[in-house]
This record gives structure tokens, sequence and C-alpha cells, in this order.
């Protein structure tokens, strides 16, 4: 009975240990979880401005599979906002006249 007691009491002092590990944690993890959502959002929000779409579909990439869906809408979708390329040939330098 008395190596029950004890060894509840060890459990209890580890419980209280980890709850303090944990307390000092969570803040750390809060920080690294925004620093990564900004890693993601910033650049396919600058993207999708761009590319003539609503800079609000970059919030996407919050939902799972979100920042596939977004990748598949950019690559497949019409860009309004990027000229067609005009075909004109290359400009070459003139050529020295021959002797």
């Amino acid at each position: 009975m008395h190596a029950l007691a004890l060894f509840l009491l060890q459990s209890t002092a580890e419980t209280q240990q980890a709850e303090r590990l944990v307390a000092l944690i969570m803040p750390l993890v809060g920080i690294i979880v925004l620093v990564s959502l900004v890693i993601f959002i910033v650049p396919f929000w600058f993207i999708c401005k761009k590319a003539g779409f609503s800079p609000w579909l970059s919030l996407l990439n919050l939902v799972p599979l979100g920042s596939l869906i977004l990748l598949y809408i950019l690559a497949f979708a019409e860009w309004s906002t990027v000229p067609p390329m005009p075909a004109v040939p290359y400009p070459y330098p003139p050529v020295p006249p021959q002797a």
C-alpha cells in the first residue's frame, strides 16, 4: 500500500512537471504555426493578385489540401494580366559587309 502511495506521489510530481513543460512550449508552438501560415499565405496572396484573381483565394491554404486546389486553379485558369507573347522574330545583329 505504501508503494502505491509513493508511486502516486511520484507520478503527480511528474505530471506537474509535464504540465509546466507544456505551458512553456504552447506559446512557442502557436508562434511557429502563425509564422508557417504567413510563409504560405503571403506568397499566394501576391500571386493571386498579380494573376488577376481575388487575393482572398490565398486563404484556401488554411483548408486541408487547399493549397493543392489553389495551385490547380492558378495553373489552368486564364490569367487576365499576362499579355500574349507577340510573334516577333529575334532581332539579329547586322551582318558585317563582305569584302
